[in-house]
């Protein structure tokens, strides 16, 4: 019998918890840390981990601290571990820029709860989620295809976008979200007479929008200090459309809000949909140079073009110099990518899988 896997989880939490006990039951063998007691007893009673420390010969390491300590934690992971570091940090740019070693590599589970801690853990959190990764030009195929075969793993879908331009992404749909919908159930309470009362009346729109303001606040001060920029950006953008919304509301200009309101639908009956049907997917075939960073360019381009890779494989060759990347992506997509991957050098094969 082969022996089990090896993952550290620093950090058990929400999503380390959850994670550490997906990896446990997809058979890894987990060693856990937890700097809280009372965490660390809720994620043992929950069966989240093997261990306890830090397993010095772990095949991957996941860092699941705060933003503000992420940094400080991947470095002291890095000297006392020989496998992959990743982080689940949703601010990205700020701890990229800080750690400069080949085995690490960013990383953000596009998931969460309303619940927190080890006792609103859930081992099918990641399952369909998007997993961002955050490769640099010195990423090696090795530690990225490593990392994201490891995530693979748990049933989540990889996606590859440069930190600074996750950080731009995420205080779209996900950072500033939240402040709104913090912000309106602010408004909601101060504005009303009689609080219950108008709660009561909240249909399902109101309860849809402001759901994401149920969620653990403390992590979001740390988030938003350290993602600042790009949030104050996407927020000048919502102010100032929220006044052009006021203006065609005050002019009663129905025509205005008809186009703004049906652009708006057509822009979210857009947002993708469930995985493609077997029939519809294609396997690329595409030739990489043994250099830093050619897979993880690939995933990059993928993202830019809004290809959805549903699986890989890189395949290197003997002599080293030369290795093949297999991506199934879906059938529609595949004309998009090749001409992406022929723009920049590669030669890739695609045939439909049905």
């Amino acid at each position: 019998m082969n022996a089990p896997r090896r993952a550290n989880v620093v950090g058990l939490g929400l999503i380390g918890c959850s994670l550490a006990m997906a990896l446990r039951e997809r058979g890894w063998h987990v060693t856990g840390s937890e700097t809280d007691p009372d965490r660390l007893a809720q994620a043992q009673g929950r069966g989240a981990v093997d261990a306890i420390g830090l397993d010095p010969e772990a095949e991957i390491t996941w860092v699941a601290v705060p933003a503000s300590a992420t940094v400080p934690a991947v470095k002291e992971v890095l000297a006392s571990t020989a496998g992959l570091v990743t982080d689940v940090a949703s601010v990205k740019g700020p701890i990229v820029d800080q750690i400069d070693d080949p085995r690490y590599l960013g990383g953000h589970p596009m998931a969460g709860s309303d619940l927190d801690g080890p006792a609103g853990a859930d081992p099918d959190m990641f399952v369909g989620a998007v997993w961002v990764l955050t490769p640099t030009s010195d990423t090696s195929d090795e530690v990225f295809a490593g990392v994201a075969g490891a995530i693979r793993s748990l049933d989540a879908e990889v996606v590859a976008v440069p930190a600074a331009r996750h950080d731009a992404m995420v205080a779209v749909v996900s950072h500033v979200p939240h402040l709104t919908a913090a912000t309106l159930m602010t408004i909601a309470s101060a504005r009303a007479t009689d609080h219950a009362a108008l709660l009561r009346l909240a249909a399902g729109g109101f309860r849809d929008m402001t759901r994401i303001a149920a969620g653990p606040p403390a992590i979001w001060p740390d988030i938003c200090v350290e993602n600042r920029e790009a949030i104050v950006d996407v927020l000048d953008l919502l102010m100032a459309d929220l006044a052009t919304v006021r203006d065609l509301v005050s002019a009663e200009d129905r025509g205005g809000l008809l186009d703004l309101l049906s652009r708006a639908r057509s822009s979210r009956r857009s947002l993708p949909a469930g995985a493609a049907h077997p029939s519809q997917l294609s396997e690329a075939r595409i030739p990489i140079p043994d250099r830093p960073g050619a897979a993880a360019e690939v995933f990059t381009l993928a993202a830019e073009l809004g290809v959805n890779v549903s699986d890989f494989e890189v395949y290197h060759s003997a002599e080293g110099d030369r290795g093949v990347m297999i991506a199934v992506i879906e059938s529609a997509s595949a004309d998009l990518f090749r001409g992406g991957l022929i723009a920049r050098g590669f030669k890739p094969g695609i045939r439909s899988l049905d």
